[in-house]
């Protein structure tokens, strides 16, 4: 495994909202699966103390930073101070990750090799050798349509617009105008990579197995659903 797939000079995200349950093992798999690369847990002010176990996390493991909110502001926001965080210092690479184990930290190491030649790389369920395991069939066809949905309004084809798991490098992250994205919630995810289309960045997508959540509680529901289809709109629009 190369320095890059180890993770050095990455930074991957965790936003949390109660995952008291979920932080300390998904960190502790990030970091088995690219020992290089830093943790950055961003906690909206969890009443489940969430912060404070990934406070304790951080004072025995220099690789783990934690980022406090004071308030559940949606993904979106997470991701943008996260996003800060890592540019005022001088990690290369910045990873989203989901804090459930949705994602699979084994493919780390293949998303940082990718983020070697590409500007933003997608972690996808909708090319060849992708899925999801564990979901119901109204959830895959709710899935699907909704990234198809925001592919046809917005003309790009990226086909995994509304997923998760996405490298940037940080020249990218630059040139995205991170201050001007409007969504907060999962719309951010298609905001973000049609920014990085309209901006000209080269974008690569590669097959990951999405899963379900091993425990906690899903923060999806209809409403942010719904608010996301409206944002593709609103960005078409624009």
């Amino acid at each position: 495994m190369s320095e890059v797939e180890k993770g050095a000079g990455a930074l991957v995200c965790i936003p949390t909202y109660n995952e008291r349950e979920n932080v300390e093992r998904i960190s502790a798999a990030v970091l088995e699966a690219v020992p290089g690369a830093h943790v950055l847990v961003v906690d909206d002010g969890s009443p489940d103390g969430t912060g404070a176990l990934a406070d304790a996390m951080s004072a025995r493991e220099p690789r783990v930073h934690v980022l406090h909110r004071t308030r559940k502001e949606g993904l979106g926001k997470a991701y943008l101070a996260a996003f800060a965080w890592a540019l005022a210092r001088d990690y290369r690479l910045v990873v989203e990750f989901d804090a459930d184990f949705s994602h699979d930290p084994a493919h780390l190491p293949e998303m940082l090799r990718r983020l070697e030649n590409a500007d933003v790389v997608v972690g996808s369920r909708r090319v060849p050798g992708g899925g999801s395991e564990n979901w119901t069939l109204g959830r895959r066809l709710v899935s699907a349509a909704g990234s198809a949905y925001a592919r046809t309004v917005l003309g790009v084809r990226i086909r995994d617009l509304t997923g998760g798991f996405n490298g940037f490098r940080r020249e990218a992250l630059e040139r995205l105008e991170l201050d001007r994205i409007s969504t907060s919630g999962y719309g951010f995810q298609i905001e973000i990579k049609y920014r990085a289309v309209k901006a000209g960045l080269r974008v690569e997508e590669f097959p990951i197995m999405f899963r379900d959540r091993r425990a906690g509680t899903s923060k999806m529901s209809m409403a942010i659903f719904a608010e996301a289809m409206i944002s593709v709109i609103r960005l078409r629009l624009r």
